[in-house]
């Protein structure tokens, strides 16, 4: 018997779901949607809300100039201003849950058509018409711009001589172009109601105050703008009796004009540093602008007194556009020169540094500054010489710091320069307290060692700077220790690390060759580097005799090095010629007179070619 196998073909419906990605695209999309959607609604309602502003502002303005309209010509004016009227200068509404603000500028004007006031023909009626202007702000309203809208009113009468005068005020940069939108506000005390405008200049620098009352320096003026300094006049005070503009005075049927320069303020950054550029905190001191309020005696218009900060530094803003001199106070440091020379320009609208290196405050000094007769540019490069005839001969190089060393004698093991008496190592044939400030071959039993050599501490310049040259002193050594007893390499680095290697290097900038000759050039491959050490080499033909260094030194050229300017240092009372010179220049000479009164003289020396 056969079994029979069936196969039922059967249909089946199957449903299927979303899958993720579909979800997430999906609802990405609806997100998208919905943005634009809300996007369109709120710009829609933005849209009604600023347009309903903007009509509430307008029935406003039109509010307002009814009210102008229907006023007698006379009473057309700001209270206790010129025109002289009912109307303040400014008044708040709350209109539609908005709280706006109506300013008020309104002006006499001296129309040409009957000639103007001081003109040809003389108008003696200048107060032609009236303009009015009126601005209506909301600051919490959203994107609501500021309208302003203008009109003119006229008298109907024939016009009558006037009893007044006119005040034209004009405001200026510091390059002469006249400056739109400055405030101007104005105050004569001595009307019988004290009257005060606050208005703006015209596209021309220019506000006309037309038809005011006539008072001999009656009219206190002070223009300035957001932005920028401020000019004023003055009144005649014990601290200044003879101010340099006074309060204006307007006279019958006649035109006072007064100027004022105002421009964009400017900051200025002081800093305080040693000659090796390393800040120094809390430094008191003075700055004098060099423009005048009043004269006999002088009355400045800036002076002021500022402390630097912790780090050494001050920064003054809002200051004006003049030239300033600075001085240093205090018991402890004396300025050294200054970058860039006092006194210091300050342009509108800039940022000037200002690097005031100081030094120790010694008994008395004399800062010498050298300038270019035709650029009075700072002039570096020039051999400036002190002496007084008694033993005081000095040279120093203008635009050159140095380093020096005249002391030897506290021994050896210093890494970095702190102790001036100390240095780093030496070979043992070196003697330093024999006598004390003086370096020379040791000696037992009066024969010297026939070489030795020392190694300086590291200095430290402070910042990159250029090495000029290296000199010693005595310059004349024994004839019997031989020729170039005397020589030095320099070595240089950008740090001071304990793994420093240091490459002592002569003057063709390698390790074969050395400077044998005080005031050597330094050869250019130390340039850059911030760090340096010295070494010297002592040697002698004969061991009864030793070449000794009393002085070594080293001149140096860096950002904190103050151009055109030497510092003489420790002098004592007594009358110095300071004698300068420069290639292709003519010498130049000054007296100079130092005392206990006056120990700290700035002399300045302009060269000519």
């Amino acid at each position: 018997m056969k079994s029979r196998s069936f196969f039922i073909n059967s249909s089946r419906s199957h449903q299927k779901g979303f899958s993720l990605v579909e979800l997430i695209v999906g609802a990405a999309l609806f997100s998208i949607i919905s943005v634009i959607v809300y996007q369109s609604y709120t710009s829609l309602i933005l849209l009604v809300s600023a347009s309903r502003t903007k009509i509430t502002a307008t029935d406003l303005l039109n509010e307002q100039f009814e009210l102008v309209r229907n006023l007698p010509f006379d009473k057309v004016g700001i209270l206790n201003g010129i025109p002289n009227g009912v109307l303040t200068a400014t008044s708040t509404f709350v209109r539609d849950n908005g709280t706006f603000v109506i300013t008020r500028a309104i002006r006499n004007i001296d129309d040409l058509f009957d000639g103007i006031i001081g003109g040809v023909p003389n108008d003696l009626s200048p107060a032609d018409y009236k303009l009015v202007d009126l601005t209506v702000t909301c600051a919490q309203c959203k994107n609501f711009q500021p309208m302003t809208v203008v009109t003119r009113v006229s008298p109907k009468n024939l016009e009558t001589a006037s009893t007044n005068g006119a005040l034209f005020i004009r405001v200026f940069d510091a390059n002469g172009q006249p400056i739109k939108d400055a405030d101007v506000h104005v105050v004569n005390a001595q009307a019988t109601t004290t009257i005060t405008i606050d208005d703006v200049t015209d596209t021309q620098g220019q506000l006309a105050i037309v038809d005011a009352p006539p008072g001999t320096n009656a009219y206190q003026i002070t223009v300035t703008k957001s932005g920028f300094t401020t000019d004023k006049t003055y009144a005649t005070s014990t601290g200044n009796p003879f101010p340099t503009k006074l309060h204006a005075t307007v006279l019958l049927q006649q035109v006072t004009q007064i100027s004022f320069i105002i421009d964009q303020v400017s900051t200025v950054n002081v800093s305080t540093v040693t000659e090796a550029c390393s800040p120094i905190a809390n430094v008191p001191f003075s700055i004098l602008g060099a423009k005048l309020i009043g004269t006999t005696p002088d009355v400045y218009k800036y002076s002021a007194s500022s402390t630097t900060d912790g780090s050494g530094e001050r920064t003054l803003s809002n200051m004006e556009w003049d030239s300033y001199s600075m001085l240093v106070h205090g018991a402890t440091y004396r300025l050294a020169g200054v970058n860039p020379l006092l006194p210091v320009s300050v342009l509108p609208n800039a940022s000037q540094n200002v690097q005031l290196v100081l030094t120790t405050k010694s008994p008395s000094h004399i800062l010498v500054t050298v300038k270019d007769g035709a650029t009075q540019l700072p002039l570096s490069g020039a051999t400036v010489n002190l002496s007084d005839g008694a033993g005081v001969d000095q040279d120093l190089v203008t635009g050159r710091g140095f380093f020096n060393q005249t002391d030897w004698s506290g021994g050896g093991g210093q890494d970095t320069i702190g102790e001036k008496s100390k240095y780093y190592s030496s070979d043992g044939n070196i003697a330093t307290n024999n006598p004390v400030g003086e370096m020379k071959l040791a000696s037992s039993f009066g024969i010297f060692a026939g070489s030795g050599n020392l190694t300086s501490s590291a200095f430290d310049s402070g910042t990159s700077s250029n090495f000029s040259q290296i000199s010693w002193d005595p310059t004349n050594q024994p004839a019997s220790s031989g020729e170039n007893s005397v020589r030095f390499q320099l070595a240089t680095s950008n740090d001071n690390n304990a793994s420093t290697t240091w490459s002592f290097l002569g003057p063709d900038g390698t390790s074969a060759s050395y400077y044998s000759t005080s005031d050597a050039n330094i050869a250019s491959v130390h340039n850059g580097n911030r760090f340096f050490r010295y070494k010297s080499f002592l040697r002698t033909a004969s061991t009864t005799f030793s070449p000794n260094v009393a002085e070594v030194a080293v001149t140096v050229t860096s950002s904190c090095t103050p151009p055109g300017q030497v510092l003489f240092a420790g002098l004592s009372a007594g009358t110095y010629t300071v004698t300068v010179n420069a290639p292709g220049y003519a010498q130049s000479q000054a007296m100079v007179a130092v005392s206990n009164s006056n120990s700290y003289i700035q002399q300045g020396i302009t060269l000519s070619p």
